[in-house]
């Protein structure tokens, strides 16, 4: 009986253990300190076998740049801190199936050279970086040709006051099927930048106050950004050359500016919008060359402009959307219009609903005209509280001649719609 249970504890020990060459060896954990020299970590991933855990104990790293060559997890005790001296790339993961976490990288300078990174993943698949902080680093995490990491729980926080002399706090090259989730992002050039990405998720993630875009997106297919908020950014999101986008429960708010967006759309299609609020931004949405769009219960809010639909803005649909409170609800810069509109709410509606089925008996044309002066004249806009803008909009209402004839919402709701959504946080939290 005793042999059989020695036997079983054999197997199991087996089982558990990494097989290398036909040897079975267990995972060890090798503890780093400051004091153990420069090169402390280097020297830790020198001796390190594959599936080791290397653990950084509390105090300052100040050591030539990292290079994660084998399949390790480095992780970090309350104070580890990494600092770049104002320098050099901080560490370059190289190996798959790296795990980094609970680290503080700081101080990586602006390089007009190189996209210098505090942490960059080179080719390194199936990647964790998690829980970890970034203080001035020029780029903070930086995935090139990468597929299967997860970024998740990290804190980036720049200080650059000019894009020219800024990184992104988060950015992806040429990679494939990551997921970034649940990060802060604030003070960089964009927040995150996805660029020749495919099937990303982008999830949960706070980006504020940065100097470009919140999240920017250049030839990135099939990807998807649900439940992120997006705040005093120069501007939200900006979605370029893209496919295929699904875009759902996001907040836009407080960007604001003289060319500011929510969110900028240019020559993307075949895309969702669904369920997203917009409040306070000078342009909620600014589609511009995006064609086969579903615009759906979204919430618009005291916006300059909730909707700019340029002319070559073509086939997309808008329905059961609010529009509450925007100076401007829909502008256009052409007298013809490709999109529909159709059970949207608007606040300015004055028409009247006699079988009571929800559904206004007059049609409502939400391009008002003195929304076409503005587009040919922008100086007009002093006049917007003016009476004469009033009168302006109850003639063309009468006699349409300048809107567009096609842009009409033919069956308006009487009613808010009432969304589950939970109350907006306060701008710059997370």
């Amino acid at each position: 009986m005793k042999q059989r249970l020695l036997a079983t504890a054999l197997l199991l020990l087996t089982g558990v253990a990494t097989c290398l060459g036909g040897t079975a060896t267990v995972a060890r954990i090798i503890d780093v300190s400051p004091s153990d020299g420069t090169a402390a970590i280097s020297a830790a991933i020198a001796r390190a076998a594959v599936g080791d855990t290397i653990r950084l104990g509390p105090g300052v790293y100040r050591e030539p740049t990292v290079v994660v060559d084998k399949t390790v997890s480095i992780l970090g005790r309350s104070g580890a801190i990494l600092d770049g001296e104002g320098d050099r790339f901080i560490m370059i993961v190289t190996a798959p199936n790296v795990t980094i976490a609970g680290l503080t990288f700081k101080n990586v300078a602006t390089s007009f050279v190189e996209d210098r990174a505090a942490l960059k993943v080179d080719e390194g698949h199936n990647c964790r970086i998690v829980r970890n902080v970034f203080e001035d680093t020029f780029f903070a995490i930086y995935l090139a040709k990468t597929s299967g990491c997860l970024v998740e729980g990290n804190r980036v926080t720049g200080s650059a006051t000019r894009q020219t002399r800024a990184g992104n706090g988060i950015h992806a090259w040429y990679c494939k099927d990551i997921r970034v989730v649940n990060n802060y992002v604030a003070k960089q050039r964009d927040g995150i930048y996805l660029e020749f990405v495919e099937d990303a998720e982008v999830l949960d993630n706070v980006a504020v106050d940065n100097l470009r875009y919140g999240l920017h997106f250049m030839f990135s297919d099939r990807c998807t950004y649900i439940g992120n908020r997006f705040a005093r950014n120069n501007a939200g999101v900006a979605v370029m050359y893209t496919r295929h986008v699904r875009m759902v429960g996001n907040t836009f708010e407080y960007n604001w500016g003289s060319a500011s967006y929510g969110l900028l759309l240019k020559d993307i299609d075949d895309s969702d919008i669904l369920e997203n609020r917009f409040r306070i931004n000078t342009t909620a949405i600014h589609a511009d060359g995006a064609n086969r769009l579903v615009v759906r219960d979204n919430d618009f809010e005291e916006n300059g402009w909730a909707v700019k639909l340029m002319a070559n803005a073509q086939n997309n649909t808008f329905s059961g959307n609010n529009f509450v409170g925007n100076t401007f609800d829909v502008a256009t810069n052409s007298t013809r219009n490709y999109s529909t509109f159709e059970g949207n709410f608007w606040d300015r509606y004055k028409g009247y609903d006699l079988d009571r089925d929800g559904t206004g008996d007059v049609p409502y044309p939400p391009v008002r005209l003195f929304t076409m002066i503005v587009e040919n004249t922008e100086p007009a806009l002093i006049l917007v509280r003016s009476f004469v803008v009033d009168v302006l909009d109850t003639v063309e209402r009468i006699l349409p001649v300048l809107t567009p004839a096609t842009l009409i919402d033919q069956s308006p709701a009487m009613r808010r719609f009432v969304r589950n959504t939970p109350t907006t946080q306060t701008a710059g939290t997370q």
